[in-house]
């Protein structure tokens, strides 16, 4: 049984504010020990659920946040940026199911953290008409690649995303949302517990289906009108409104790859504190 862990860090147990999650920051130093903390809780339940390799995408950021030398040593870690498939990377190797760890609710939408790709210049994401964040986007790329998705941990509010876009997965709450930056949290023994409980009965859901490919629509809605100028001199993308910026793809991986273009060239746009 092969398993993927897409790990991302704002979900992470106790992570509540910006600094928690930006490189060299003395609070990143700290939550990196508490985001791999929950991927080796996550390990230890899906070898305890029968798992024989476990591979774990770093997708946060840089993708550089884990601590390798503290990992556990039943997972193989996969670390830097610059992926095909970005988050996903490794969904395509004939792995078994994916876990979400460390996710958070998407842009637009209320959660700690909450966001779609781009920190605070992307005010909404909709796949196929659905408001999506980057678990619904990533979700379908794995049901393109019949991959079920079997556990999502985050704050409550990705947890209440996951059960619309992930129904058959498992949820584990590790803070209770009170606002972007604020949270009630469980200290790391307690989510330990909790993720390693429910990846040993995700464990028990593993099994990839045949894959469907299907073509997807996306729109994109950002902060400021040249966000959206900047994004639709890309090929296949148009302007659909002041903000907001469209395009559709043959394929969920296409999709993806449109989408990233959109939200580099997007990020390269943005000019200081005027955004």
């Amino acid at each position: 049984m092969r398993i993927l862990i897409s790990a991302d860090m704002e979900g992470a147990t106790g992570v509540t504010w910006t600094a928690d999650v930006v490189p060299q920051t003395e609070q990143w130093q700290r939550f990196r020990r508490l985001f791999t903390g929950d991927v080796n809780a996550c390990v230890a339940g899906l070898h305890a659920g029968g798992a024989t390799d476990v591979l774990v995408n770093e997708a946060h950021s840089s993708q550089r946040n884990l601590l390798l030398e503290d990992l556990d040593p039943r997972a193989r870690l996969l670390t830097g940026r610059h992926k095909p498939l970005s988050m996903m990377q490794g969904v395509d190797s004939g792995v078994d199911g994916v876990v979400f760890l460390g996710y958070h609710a998407g842009a637009g939408q209320e959660g700690v953290l909450a966001h779609t790709y781009l920190e605070n210049s992307i005010t909404g994401v909709w796949l196929d008409g659905v408001p999506a964040s980057e678990g619904r986007l990533n979700a379908a790329l794995a049901a393109e690649h019949g991959v079920p998705v079997l556990l999502v941990t985050g704050d409550d509010k990705a947890c209440d995303d996951a059960r619309d876009y992930a129904p058959g997965a498992g949820y584990v709450a590790v803070k209770e949302c009170v606002s972007r930056y604020a949270a009630v949290c469980s200290p790391p023994q307690v989510t330990s517990e909790l993720i390693t409980a429910a990846a040993r009965a995700a464990a028990g859901r593993a099994g990839r289906a045949p894959g469907a490919v299907a073509a997807h629509r996306v729109e994109v809605e950002f902060d400021a009108t040249h966000l959206a100028a900047a994004a639709a001199v890309v090929p296949t993308v148009e302007r659909v409104g002041p903000r907001r910026v469209g395009f559709d793809a043959a394929s969920m991986t296409l999709t993806m790859q449109a989408f990233k273009v959109v939200t580099a060239i997007a990020a390269g746009a943005v000019e200081g504190i005027y955004g």
